[in-house]
């Protein structure tokens, strides 16, 4: 059963988690993981390195691939489109916009400014993106979304190109971060955008049902009283809040938002009250599996995580396109 899957892969989310927080330049056994939690007082360097560094990477990584999960599924379900991602409201390019503006033009440099500057620009284009999406129309237009969409994220694309041209000493600063990481972040810095994940994903799971009738058609949600407009903007502001935070915590990250929604349809449940949780978990699972190879693949050094989710990601996305085009 679909309650049995989900268990299942709650256990495999704690086991990656374990792993995540053993493995790196310097493995740590599990005796020393459990000891670390246990014991907060004399702690050794070793500890330190796990509670200060690899807890907190673990524990964004379970909330950015759960953020971009289930804020994939309900783009999928507000535009009615099987390749729709959150990055199709211009979050990722308004998010990449504000940082390469305050890293340039403001001189900004601390990682909790670069935060909110990321937050702040995602926000902005996903609202440029609904506004433009829902001018005109009783309810928010599908079509609409993808083509205002498009037509940000090349906007927003351009300024940022236009400012790493003027000013070339911020393409080295941001350019990890643009390729989606999960290294130097403090979990003090980055609190409030988690506690805005948390909301998000309590949203969505209460918009669940309302998101079952609405994919019943415009018609049919309507004849059984649904607010279909309402539905569509709350839908909206949780893509918004959810991809915003994850975009400002790591980066851009890709096909996580995009594949997990089909996989989990696939192996789980269409019914999103199943769906939206098991996208929450295989998100972050497959999140923190990339993040933990992305450590060990270059010892010492390491390669961005959306350097990871792309090289898997990428075939299984041709694969997709494919058998759309097969089967129309």
């Amino acid at each position: 059963t679909a309650a049995v899957k989900l268990g299942l892969g709650l256990l495999i989310l704690v086991a990656c988690m374990g792993l995540s927080l053993a493995t790196g330049a310097t493995w740590i056994s599990p005796a020393a993981i459990v000891r670390s939690v246990w014991q907060t007082d004399a702690l050794s360097a070793i500890e330190h390195v796990l509670l200060d560094t690899r807890l907190t990477r673990t524990l964004m990584a379970v909330a950015v691939g759960s953020s971009l999960a289930v804020a994939g599924a309900l783009m999928q379900a507000l535009t009615r489109n099987p390749l729709a991602s959150p990055g199709l409201f211009g979050i990722n390019a308004g998010a990449t916009f504000a940082i390469i503006a305050c890293s340039s033009l403001l001189a900004l440099s601390s990682m909790s400014q670069w935060l909110w500057c990321a937050f702040i620009g995602a926000a902005v284009a996903g609202t440029i993106v609904w506004v433009i999406g829902n001018r005109g129309q009783g309810s928010l237009n599908p079509l609409r979304i993808v083509l205002a969409g498009a037509a940000i994220t090349a906007l927003f694309t351009a300024f940022s190109q236009a400012l790493l041209v003027v000013n070339q000493d911020g393409l080295d600063t941001v350019l990890f971060w643009l390729a989606g990481s999960l290294s130097e972040r403090e979990l003090s810095t980055a609190a409030p955008l988690l506690v805005c994940v948390v909301m998000g994903l309590v949203g969505a799971l209460v918009l669940a049902g309302q998101v079952n009738v609405l994919n019943t058609g415009e018609a049919i949600a309507t004849a059984l009283g649904q607010r279909t407009g309402l539905i569509r903007l709350m839908m909206s502001v949780v893509i918004i809040a959810l991809a915003g935070s994850a975009v400002a915590l790591a980066g851009s990250i890709g096909f996580i938002g995009l594949l997990v929604p089909h996989m989990v349809r696939k192996t789980l449940s269409i019914d999103h009250r199943w769906l939206l949780p098991g996208c929450a978990v295989l998100g972050a699972t497959l999140l923190l599996l990339a993040d933990t190879l992305a450590r060990v693949v270059i010892v010492p050094q390491e390669v961005p995580v959306g350097v990871m989710t792309a090289l898997f990601g990428a075939p299984f996305f041709i694969a997709l396109v494919r058998r759309g085009a097969r089967y129309g």
